[in-house]
């Protein structure tokens, strides 16, 4: 679904959260139905963010049930109350399925709890079936305290105190089931789990050439095996929202044997637990298994993956959508009046926006209404505009058509990976190839990026080449960081010799700067005249025109887990604080976001400049912390923050001023951060942006074939493809030059330091906060 502002245009005066105050508030914090990781790092942020503003905020133990029961169940919650709880799974809190609540005598002996504590603002963190009840109970709320009035349990004052109950919701839920937000707090945590064991399986499926069928969770929706069979490359998947033609066990098999006389020694078939055929009857995993067995004879296991996907730490992901989210529904309980409908905050791209919650039930609700009736793209098209491209992406790369079926289009196009590798770059080599073969282009890779452009190391890659890629980290065609402005005679000698009409560039600043370099020889060389577009990979996350770069998340995932293990080390020791330096070149995207992620105190980073001033202040903050029950202290520098203010000036500092109060030590995590497997999120943004690409290339190509040649001059035939705020958009790299700080290889402007000030109050700092993107309640339409 699209979020669509209901104001249409953004304030012009800008809102700051020192001028909101919710002195004399109580706010109430629930997790209810299935648990989801992630949810731990939600309540954290409700509870910093309420206290920070000047609120009271209480935990409600076990969901609804707790609410029902009272007493020691609803506790008023302390900062220290929820020290270290961010990198736990589950809820702390816990949660339950309550019966009692959905009795009418229930919600009276809720709405009495809450209103002997004070509380008329609740925080619900839950599946659509938990906030379908929140809103139900506001919607009685003033009926139910005139019976508690009636009965003389309250007061008529205390009633006309309390007498407007506020909910925001929040979206627990691993299914990522919920109509009205991009993802749901758990949903990526739940996709770490699958691949980790689908990656393991492959290796095992490999050595005895096994096809293993593989079921996850997903009762009424196939969004976790879609993008779990998008991330790992699986020969088919099964989901209810679309399921497959009748004769699709011939197809499937078809496909299986297919791919074996390919040379590939493995199969892995996903299927999501609700899937059913056309007519309603359900696919079991098992019925999947013998099918293969009866039809092909094949080696065929079967992997219930069941509550392994729910448990575990949260991802880095999760850690910063539920932190953000938290602070986001805070803010929207101190901004509601009696009139406000209950809300839900959600994602939008990567925008943290505002929904009203029955419109977004309602929706969910359409979803199963379509699917029962068979209307079943319908029912993809409810789902919104995430899961339908992740859907449109899978059919694109996993049925390879026979060449028969192809369009033969006579154009040659190369892809190449420039800079230094980040995780993610081979699934996006893979669907760029995939794609640009149906589209019916011949398809040349490019070893060693520029380097071995102009020494000629390029040869055709076909279908079969790609396989098994999306999981491998590094990049598989070899990268390096020459420049090709230094080459561009030979260069273009190679593009005239290969005949090469395109070029697809993966990479980081370099690769940035070699397709300006290209397009500015262009004058010179005719041979460059093609359709020329980078899509941006780098851990640093430091290219001008995308929010996002493939290789950031795991990069990220990387930090957080070991800034994890770190704390733990020093488990039944005395306080301790950690000093750690990320990479990132100039750009502190790692330093800050992995901060919020990882629960730090302070990240210092190049774009916001700091003196020995802050760094005293910063050392007295820590030092009072630690003075109460809080054990640990984490403080994330990028490497290229200051100059004199290195790493060890700081480890040094920190470790001299805390004496008697805490010790210290650093950590430099260097490369660690650039390898490993990439994460779900690195291979399915890989995987779609590539494809994007691709398919511009198709047009392109289309548009500049003029009399037998393709001559491409313009602006906007060297593009960077870049995610900007909700959308992928393609922008001419000549239009973003003046976006770019040249020397020290960053963009002007970065969306994610509007996200410091959120890592600052959840470390108990004063700071100023710009809020004027929050509050913009929003439609969902389709």
């Amino acid at each position: 679904s699209v979020c669509k502002d209901i104001c249409g245009i953004m304030p012009d005066t800008k809102k700051f959260i020192e001028n909101l105050s919710g002195a004399g508030k109580c706010i109430g914090v629930l997790t209810s139905g299935g648990d989801a990781q992630g949810m731990n790092a939600a309540v954290r942020a409700v509870v910093r963010m309420g206290i920070y503003v000047g609120a009271k905020v209480y935990f409600i133990h076990e969901g609804y049930q707790g609410m029902v029961d009272g007493g020691d169940n609803i506790k008023e919650a302390s900062w220290e109350s929820v020290s270290s709880m961010l990198q736990v799974g589950g809820t702390v809190i816990g949660s339950a399925r309550c019966k009692d609540f959905r009795t009418h005598e229930g919600r009276l002996r809720a709405a009495l709890n809450l209103v002997q504590r004070g509380i008329t603002n609740l925080c619900v963190i839950g599946g659509d079936g938990s906030l379908t009840g929140a809103n139900l109970f506001r919607e009685e709320w003033s009926g139910l305290l005139d019976e508690l009035v009636q009965s003389g349990e309250i007061s008529e004052e205390a009633s006309q105190i309390h007498s407007a109950l506020h909910i925001v919701g929040m979206v627990g839920s691993i299914d990522n089931d919920f109509c009205g937000t991009d993802m749901t707090i758990g949903t990526d945590s739940a996709l770490h789990r699958i691949i980790e064991v689908v990656d393991a399986i492959m290796t095992t499926a490999q050595s005895h050439q096994r096809t293993f069928v593989l079921e996850v969770m997903g009762r009424h929706c196939g969004y976790l095996a879609l993008v779990s069979a998008l991330a790992c490359g699986a020969d088919w998947v099964l989901i209810p929202e679309m399921p497959p033609k009748d004769g699709w066990e011939e197809q499937m098999c078809y496909k299986l044997s297919e791919s074996r006389l390919r040379g590939s020694r493995l199969n892995i078939i996903i299927v999501a637990e609700g899937a059913t055929d056309r007519h309603g009857n359900p696919i079991s995993s098992n019925a999947v298994k013998e099918l293969v067995v009866r039809c092909l004879g094949f080696d065929t296991r079967v992997t219930i993956l069941g509550h392994v996907q729910r448990g575990g730490t949260p991802s880095a992901f999760d850690r910063i959508l539920a932190s953000r989210m938290g602070v986001e529904a805070v803010l929207a309980l101190l901004e509601a009046s009696p009139g406000t409908p209950a809300c839900v905050v959600s994602l939008c791209g990567n925008q943290a926006v505002r929904v009203p919650l029955m419109e977004c039930v309602q929706m969910t609700q359409e979803v199963q209404k379509a699917m029962d009736e068979k209307r079943f793209e319908e029912a993809v098209r409810l789902r919104g505009r995430s899961f339908e491209n992740n859907l449109n992406t899978y059919k694109l790369l996993s049925h390879r058509k026979i060449d028969s079926e192809l369009p033969h289009s006579s154009f040659n196009v190369a892809v190449l990976n420039v800079g230094a590798p980040a995780a993610g770059m081979n699934a996006a080599v893979r669907s760029a190839v995939r794609v640009g073969i149906t589209e019916g282009h011949t398809m040349f890779a490019v070893s060693d990026g520029f380097e071995g452009f102009y020494k000629g190391q390029i040869k055709e890659i076909k279908w079969g080449d790609v396989g098994g890629w999306t999981g491998q980290g590094g990049s598989l065609l070899g990268t390096k960081r020459t420049l090709p402005a230094k080459h561009i005679d030979k260069i273009a000698e190679q593009m005239r010799i290969h005949n090469i009409n395109a070029l697809l560039v993966i990479g980081g600043f370099e690769a940035y700067l070699g397709l300006m370099e290209l397009q500015a020889a262009r004058s010179k060389h005719a041979e460059l005249c093609v359709p020329m577009v980078m899509v941006p990979a780098t851990v640093s996350n430091n290219i001008p025109g995308s929010d996002l770069s493939i290789g950031a998340d795991t990069a990220l995932n990387a930090i957080t887990d070991t800034c994890d293990r770190i704390k733990q080390s020093a488990s039944g020791t005395k306080r301790r604080v950690f000093i750690i330096e990320t990479m990132g070149g100039y750009c502190g995207y790692l330093a800050t976001v992995g901060g919020l992620a990882a629960g730090a105190d302070a990240a210092y980073i190049y774009e916001e400049p700091f003196d020995i001033r802050e760094l005293q202040s910063n050392v007295e903050h820590l030092t009072e912390k630690m003075k109460t029950s809080i054990q640990r202290g984490l403080v994330l520098r990028n490497e290229n923050c200051s100059e004199n203010y290195t790493t060890d000036f700081i480890y040094q500092l920190y470790n001299e001023e805390g004496k008697g109060v805490f010790d210290c030590r650093k950590n430099v995590l260097g490369h660690m951060q650039q390898g490993g497997a990439p994460s779900p999120f690195d291979r399915n943004f890989g995987t779609k942006i590539a494809a994007k690409a691709m398919q511009w290339i198709s047009k392109k190509l289309k548009e500049f074939y003029r009399e037998g040649r393709v001559f491409a001059n313009t602006e906007d035939s060297a593009c960077l493809l870049g995610m900007r705020r909700r959308a992928l958009v393609f922008q001419p790299v000549i239009q973003l030059k003046d976006e770019t700080d040249f020397v020290h290889r960053i963009p002007k402007e970065q969306w994610w330091l509007r996200l410091r000030p959120l890592m600052k109050i959840l470390a108990k700092y004063k700071t100023s906060y710009d809020v004027s993107d929050s509050g913009q309640l929003e439609h969902i339409y389709i």
